[in-house]
Formats: structure tokens, C-alpha cells, sequence
């Protein structure tokens, strides 16, 4: 651990744990502290203190969030710890005694205020070097925007609400600066984020604001309209599917957005969904389903689904692996049943011997490859623009994303002959193979084919 001589540019360490939403979290604090002078540390000997941004959805979460507590405090001994798990402030100083202090999530200013008070910053440092749209934790290229905080559904296996409070909507015209913002940095493309991003605007009765000088409500369809005016790959994350939904699959279909869900189904037996506090009605969901990929054909559906959740019969499980094989999830997350403390599903009777969950947790994460593989062959032979993330100049290779792949959680792009590309371009490439994930291409005009096999070898 360095310590800090009087005057100089003090630095902080920042270890950010859980999900997108956690990150744009570290982001904007990050933004706050540059501004106010500080530096960051790329490691915790270099660091006058380290901010731990916690998750705590999970019980493993909060054991990882634990652990990653530890090891700041072991490796530097200045700690202050913020995000989800910070509502469990007890858990944590019984834990790590020694740690600075303890907020809970989205709370900035309280965050900021302890950094301030144990590394006190430099006055009026420094504070040109914060661009205008903030510090961001993600490549130049994609960023993540965040619409609204909390969430109003009480799904029996979530602590969500209780962590993260009811939904609480931006202003369009916040979010629509703030994209705008985000695209002369330099993103190419916006990643849609919150707990329940359909609900936007519900809490405030989709009221307007002025962006630009025109009216615009808080509303999802109307946010995501003007988001696609930006001529950027706007993508949709945790989208829940309301009725309204609906309404977007034409934006889609022109362009507009990106022909991409993400929708947490968790399951598709009635029985499991009510037992879940979620919409049940599995044969409504799949002829919706049909209907939007009318309308866009090239719509890709990520979902994730829970196995082993308490009372969930085979029948139950059966009609899971119907709908993902029926509905063609084409990206499917497959997550084992976790007792969550604090949510009522721990009530619940009928639990599933963890050899069972194990079963049927493989079958399903077998059955979503096949959808997969399948779902991919059928794009082989086409042309396609991919957004590059990383390219690999010895064997004039470069690793990119299609519009149907989100950033770490979806399949790549691996594209073959990519001479003179850079991580940011968008490239024209022709589809020459596919596996259970990714895709093999070429640029467009080269007359190299790639075979799938070959390429899973090198």
C-alpha cells in the first residue's frame, strides 16, 4: 500500500464485482472521483485505498463478494465497500472488522463522502481530464446505459427490490444526452441496461422531459425510437415480455435497433412460473414469439432459465426443454436453483436433490447448444456486418460480433484474412462456417473459406 504524501494526486483502487448494471455503477463513481482529483491504481500495492463494488444476489455472490473483500484488506488494508451486498453492512464488519466503510447500492454520494473522508482529495485537480461523457470500464467501442434503477415485480426467488428498492425511471432526456454523449466518445454500440427495462417509465406515468427541444415521454417504446436515430447498434437487454413489447419489433425489422431480446423467460411450466411470481401462460408466449420473427425474421432471443427450482416435476422440466427447442432460444443462459436469503421462495416445499438439478441442468445446457448449433447454421453462406473487439495481428485474425452477440455473454465473429482492422470497426464479412456458438467469416471479397473443425484445433 502506498501512503499518500501531502499534495500529491492521491490513487484508488476499484474492484467492480456482478453485473452490467454494477459496472455503470463503478463507472459513474469513478467519474466523480476524477473529477475530484484522484488517480487508479491498477493494483492494490499502488493504491491510498480500495473501493469494493460488491454483488449480492446470490448467496455465492455474497461469498465471492466476501472473498474479494479479503483479499483488498489483505493485500492493502484500506478498504470501503459499496454496492449490493453493502445493505448487509453487519455481514460485512463481522467479516472484515478493519474496513473503512460500508454503503449500500447506487449511492454515490455516500461512497464518494468516505473516499473523501480517509484519502482526502486535492483541491481543484485535475479536473479537466474527465471527459464529457465520464470514465467508463468497457472498451472505447460499446457501452452500457442504464435507464432506470430497482424494480416493481416480486419474483420469489429475487432479492432485487429489497436490495435495489421499487423502480425509479430517468428522464428521457437524461438518458438521450447521455447516449448522445456516449457516441462522440466513440461507442459504436449502446447496450440497453436496468432491472426491468419494459417497465421504463411506469413510475412516473411516462412523463416528458426535453431532449433537443422536443418532448419526449419515459416510455419504453418511445425511449428506444429516438435511441435508434443514433445511428449506432442500440441492444435491448432484460427486456420483460409486456404486452407493449410488441410495438418495438418494428424498429427491429427496419434497422432501427438491433434484432435482439434479451428476456429472462426462468422457466415455461405454469406451475414453476407461478411459483416464481412471473407471467405463466407458456402457448401465449410462443405464438408471440412467432409473430415477432414475422415481422423480423433475423430476431435472436437470449434468455436465461432456472433448473431445480422447488416442486419442479419432470413434467415441468419436459415442458422447459419443449419451449427452448419450440421458441429456438437462440442464446440461452441455463442457471442451477440457489436459495437466496431473504426470498420467499425458501418457504417453498418440494426441494430438488442437487443430483437431480445436476441432471437436468446438463440435459437443458444440451439441449440450448443444439438450438444453437442449429440456430447458427443457418446463417452460414451470408453477409453480415460484424463490430470488431479484438484483433490478432501474427494471424491476420480478428475476434468481432455480430448483431445477434452481446459483448462476453454471446458467441464471436472469428474472422479470418482481417488485415489492417482495428478493435471499434465495423466490417462487412461473408458467414463461411459455424459450431455451437460462433461463426467463421471472411471479408468481404476474400476467397479463403474456413472450416469450422479446423478452427476449434488452432
Amino acid at each position: 500500500m502506498t501512503h499518500q504524501t501531502p499534495g500529491t494526486q492521491p490513487k484508488i483502487g476499484l474492484v467492480s464485482l456482478g453485473c452490467p448494471k454494477a459496472l455503470v455503477d463503478s463507472e459513474r463513481i469513478m467519474s466523480t472521483l476524477r473529477a475530484q482529483g484522484y488517480a487508479f491504481s491498477r493494483d492494490y500495492e499502488g493504491a491510498d485505498v480500495v473501493l469494493v463494488n460488491t454483488c449480492g444476489f446470490l448467496d455465492s455472490a455474497k461469498q465471492e463478494s466476501l472473498e474479494a473483500i479479503g483479499e483488498a484488506v489483505g493485500a492493502n488494508g484500506r478498504v470501503i465497500v459499496t454496492g449490493c451486498l453493502g445493505v448487509e453492512e453487519e455481514l460485512i464488519r463481522k467479516t472484515h472488522p478493519s474496513v473503512l466503510a460500508v454503503t449500500g447500492p447506487h449511492q454515490y454520494e455516500d461512497v464518494v463522502s468516505a473516499v473523501n473522508a480517509h484519502v482526502p482529495p486535492v483541491p481543484n485537480a485535475f479536473v479537466d481530464l474527465v471527459p464529457p461523457q465520464g470514465l467508463r470500464l468497457t472498451p472505447r467501442h460499446y457501452a452500457y446505459l442504464k435507464i432506470s434503477e430497482g424494480c416493481n415485480n416480486r419474483c420469489s426467488f429475487c432479492i432485487i427490490p429489497q436490495i435495489r428498492g421499487d423502480l425509479v425511471s430517468r428522464p428521457a432526456a437524461s438518458v438521450l444526452y447521455e447516449a448522445e454523449r456516449l457516441v462522440a466518445s466513440g461507442a459504436r454500440e449502446i447496450m440497453v441496461i436496468s432491472q426491468d427495462t419494459s417497465a421504463y417509465g411506469v413510475d412516473t406515468k411516462y412523463a416528458t422531459s426535453k431532449f433537443r427541444g422536443r418532448d419526449v415521454r419515459a416510455k419504453f417504446h418511445d425511449l428506444v425510437e429516438e435511441l435508434g436515430k443514433m445511428n449506432v447498434w442500440t441492444r435491448l437487454h432484460y427486456v420483460y415480455p409486456y404486452p407493449h413489447v410488441d410495438s418495438v419489433i418494428p424498429l427491429m425489422a427496419e434497422g432501427k435497433i438491433l434484432p435482439y431480446l434479451d428476456i429472462p423467460f426462468q422457466h415455461a411450466s405454469p406451475t414453476v412460473l407461478r411459483a416464481m411470481r412471473r407471467p405463466a401462460n407458456q402457448e401465449k408466449t410462443l405464438d408471440r414469439i412467432r409473430k415477432w420473427r414475422d415481422v423480423c425474421p433475423d430476431l435472436t432471443i437470449r434468455s436465461n432459465f432456472i433448473v431445480g427450482f422447488p416442486g419442479e416435476t419432470e413434467e415441468d422440466f419436459e415442458m422447459l426443454l419443449d419451449f427452448v427447442e419450440e421458441a429456438e432460444i437462440d442464446r440461452a443462459g441455463v442457471f442451477r436453483y440457489e436459495p437466496v436469503t431473504g426470498a420467499p421462495a425458501n418457504a417453498l416445499e418440494g426441494i430438488i436433490p442437487a443430483e437431480v438439478t445436476e441432471e437436468r441442468f446438463a440435459t437443458l445446457m444440451e439441449v440450448a447448444q443444439n438450438v444453437s448449433t442449429g440456430q447458427l447454421a443457418k446463417k452460414v453462406g451470408r453477409t453480415i456486418e460484424v463490430l470488431v473487439d479484438d484483433v490478432r495481428p501474427e494471424s491476420k485474425r480478428a475476434i468481432a460480433r455480430s448483431k445477434w452477440d452481446a459483448p462476453e455473454i454471446d458467441g464471436q465473429v472469428i474472422v479470418d484474412n482481417a488485415d489492417g482492422i482495428k478493435p471499434g470497426d465495423l466490417l462487412t464479412v461473408t458467414v463461411t462456417g459455424s459450431d455451437e456458438y460462433d461463426l467463421f467469416a471472411v471479408p468481404v471479397g476474400s476467397t479463403s473459406e474456413r472450416r469450422p473443425e479446423l478452427a476449434q484445433a488452432q
